[in-house]
């Protein structure tokens, strides 16, 4: 999924308001965050596909670091933990680990089997949502909205920055995700790997978004 990653990090800011959309945004995206780092460092390779899927043009054939199931608990367990150990905030770690693992779980749902469940397995899973295009549309569309919903009943502007920012940043993933999906692939490999490095680029954006969007719910 792509959006329905950012979903996870909307969404999560209910059930932890006292952590920023920044942080929650490198948790549900953190296996994604790295994977790009990996192919470049040549630790993980992809290939591009044009009729990999009808949604997604890339076989995934190997990427036992960032995205199978064994290191996916223990990329959460380790965001989690970091974050335990510099905020000693409980309640904060434990979404953030979840937030990290739910990525996994998104991708189990949407991709072809291909996931190991640790390196060097042999058994690969998935669900293969990616084999309808129209399906995929409609499921991580109704997510990723929700979570908007819920992250804009969850906060409020400070100021006008707090509106136009967050609603700016809406509005690109939506044109972004739209972009991939019925684009062309990219040219290569290398190209693929920097072109998803720019997703660091959200990072700021949000940490700033949360500096104008306080959440109206208690802090816990």
């Amino acid at each position: 999924m792509f959006v329905g990653h950012y979903a996870v990090a909307l969404a999560s800011k209910k059930a932890a308001p006292k952590v920023s959309l920044g942080t929650l945004f490198i948790a549900s995206q953190l296996l994604d965050l790295v994977w790009p780092l990996f192919l470049l460092l040549g630790i993980e390779t992809v290939r591009i596909v044009p009729a990999a899927t009808p949604f997604l043009r890339l076989d995934l054939h190997d990427y036992p670091i960032s995205h199978s199931l064994l290191t996916s608990v223990i990329w959460s367990a380790a965001f989690g933990g970091l974050y335990y150990a510099t905020r000693r905030h409980g309640r904060g770690a434990w979404v953030l680990g979840a937030a990290v693992f739910s990525h996994w779980l998104l991708d189990f749902v949407s991709h072809a089997p291909d996931m190991p469940l640790y390196p060097g397995s042999a058994t690969r899973v998935g669900l293969g949502l990616w084999n309808s295009f129209t399906a995929t549309m409609i499921v991580e569309g109704l997510i990723f909205a929700c979570a908007v919903i819920l992250y804009s009943r969850t906060t409020e502007p400070a100021d006008r920055t707090g509106t136009y920012a967050y609603w700016a940043l809406v509005a690109l993933l939506l044109l972004m995700y739209f972009g991939n999906a019925l684009g062309p692939p990219p040219p290569d490999e290398r190209t693929l790997a920097w072109t998803a490095l720019g997703q660091w680029l959200f990072v700021p954006w949000m940490y700033w978004i949360d500096r104008h969007r306080p959440a109206t719910v208690q802090q816990v």
